[in-house]
């Protein structure tokens, strides 16, 4: 009987996997980076307290090393107006990652948003060795240059921005650098390539709009603002600027239909509502005025400007026991103006104080070398108190400074005031009789006093407006007072930038 025989079977090596003994799994290390998007997330969409939230777990789980968490930890804080401990983190964020110049500049800007400015300016020289083709370190160089009066640092340090990149933001601080030093021009030429930049910029536009009305080129500036409100038909500082320059010229009507329109917007203005009521003054609705101008008052009871006009106002409606208690703040608050202590020395005329007018009109002369008005104002008083050596003293400075501003401008004066000089100057000739006075005064009447001042501007720096006031009154009655009024002609009334 045949043997059976097994099958052979082929004998394969075994796999070198299965010969290896199986290995324990690795452990898993928390990813520092693996909540950013949540994080992210919750941020961009203002929901703080569920950011705050995650960022908590976030560096729980990560034992405090997420760098991501604590950078936008440190932005709720400042935003929460927290800053001093957004700083603390800042500084965290920059032991992190020492080579980011992007945490260097956020410790820079919390410094500057504390005060520190130099502290802020050694930051930002650090981040700029890190990152030499950055704007907005130079940029922010430069504003933090700015508060420290350092101008010249201020410009190259912005040029520089402008250099690597331009942006409005830049031409806006270098040219309220200028406005800062007072060189209107260097700061027109700034603001003309920002627009040449920027040309929908309404805030630019406006502003440039603002520096011609201030240097006197009208016809440029109601252009410039004109384009300002095509883009912007509701921009605050354009229309009151427009409506101001109608104002000057007598189109009251025009200028509160202007007002009108962002009356709505702004309702608690007080440049808005102060040009309000000067237009009443000059459509001659006094009480409407006083009503506005009180309003404008209420909202800003320290500007010099609204109590000026609220002084005029009141010596048109000959209440000048008012008008002296409302000039007499402006002067506390601007003591330097030789126009404000002659309409109080009008008004201390009219109240029979005459010692004190007299007082009232030398300190106006000793401040005002310019205005010839301050000078016959005073040669009329002294004539009356029958002083005609001292009368004729003024007389003779009044027509100095005519002569002075006739050589240097075409200046023309109010017939009125013409008149009157005549009439002075006749009386002083003469020496005997006063031929434009009463002779017999009513108990009642006050003295008459000619009271007028030419248009006056004073540029204020980051911040501030101008007035235009122009008082012209005839003797007791004052039946001649056209409009004060204050105009934004400053481009320091933009919105103040500070580090971007």
């Amino acid at each position: 009987m045949a043997e059976e025989r097994q099958p052979t079977r082929t004998q394969f090596p075994a796999s070198a996997e299965s010969q290896k003994p199986h290995l324990k799994k690795a452990l898993e290390f928390p990813i520092l980076e693996k909540k950013n998007w949540l994080i992210h997330l919750h941020y961009i969409r203002k929901d703080y307290e569920a950011c705050k939230a995650v960022i908590k777990e976030q560096l729980q789980e990560t034992q405090g090393l997420c760098e991501y968490a604590i950078y936008v930890q440190a932005l709720i804080f400042r935003l929460e107006g927290n800053i001093q401990e957004s700083l603390e983190l800042f500084q965290t964020c920059a032991v992190l990652s020492p080579q980011s110049a992007d945490n260097l500049k956020q410790v820079a800007r919390s410094l500057f948003l504390l005060g520190k400015h130099k502290a802020a300016i050694e930051v930002y020289n650090e981040a700029a060795k890190l990152n030499q083709k950055d704007w907005e370190i130079y940029h922010n160089l430069g504003v933090c240059y700015i508060y420290l009066k350092q101008f010249n640092k201020a410009q190259d340090q912005l040029h520089h921005a402008l250099h690597l990149n331009r942006h409005d933001l830049t031409y806006i601080m270098l040219g309220k650098i200028h406005l800062l030093a007072g060189d209107l021009d260097k700061a027109i030429e700034i603001y003309k390539k920002a627009v040449e930049f920027s040309p929908e910029n309404t805030e630019l536009l406006t502003t440039l709009g603002l520096l011609y009305l201030q240097v006197g080129f009208y016809k440029k500036a109601f252009e410039h603002l004109g384009n300002a409100l095509t883009y912007d038909p509701i921009n605050y500082k354009a229309i009151l600027a427009a409506g101001s320059m109608m104002q000057t010229h007598g189109d009251f009507d025009v200028a509160l239909t202007k007002y009108r329109v962002i009356a709505s917007a702004v309702p608690e203005s007080p440049p808005l509502w102060n040009n309000i009521g000067m237009c009443f003054f000059g459509k001659k609705k006094y009480v409407a005025a006083i009503s506005c101008l009180k309003r404008a008052n209420y909202l800003a009871p320290f500007d010099w400007k609204i109590l000026y006009n609220l002084g005029l106002v009141h010596l048109t409606m000959q209440q000048y026991a008012s008008a002296f208690h409302f000039l007499s703040a402006a002067i506390n608050f601007q003591p330097k103006m030789g126009e404000l202590y002659m309409l109080l020395a009008v008004a201390l005329t009219n109240l029979e104080d005459t010692e004190n007018a007299k007082r009232a009109y030398a300190e106006a002369v000793r401040l005002d070398k310019y205005n010839p008005l301050v000078n016959l104002n005073y040669a009329v008083l002294l004539y009356n108190q029958g002083e005609k050596r001292d009368a004729l003293a003024q007389y003779q400075e009044m027509e100095k400074k005519v002569n002075l501003l006739k050589d240097s401008s075409s200046l023309e004066y109010d017939s009125e005031m013409v008149e009157m000089a005549q009439k002075l100057g006749a009386a002083l000739q003469v020496g005997e009789a006063l031929v434009w006075t009463k002779q017999v005064k009513d108990p009642k009447s006050k003295q008459r006093t000619t009271s007028t001042s030419k248009a006056a501007s004073f540029q204020q720096p980051l911040g501030s407006n101008q007035a235009l006031g122009q008082a012209m009154s005839s003797a007791a009655a004052y039946s001649k007072l056209p409009s004060a009024a204050k105009i934004y002609h400053s481009p320091s009334d933009a919105r103040k930038h500070g580090v971007s």
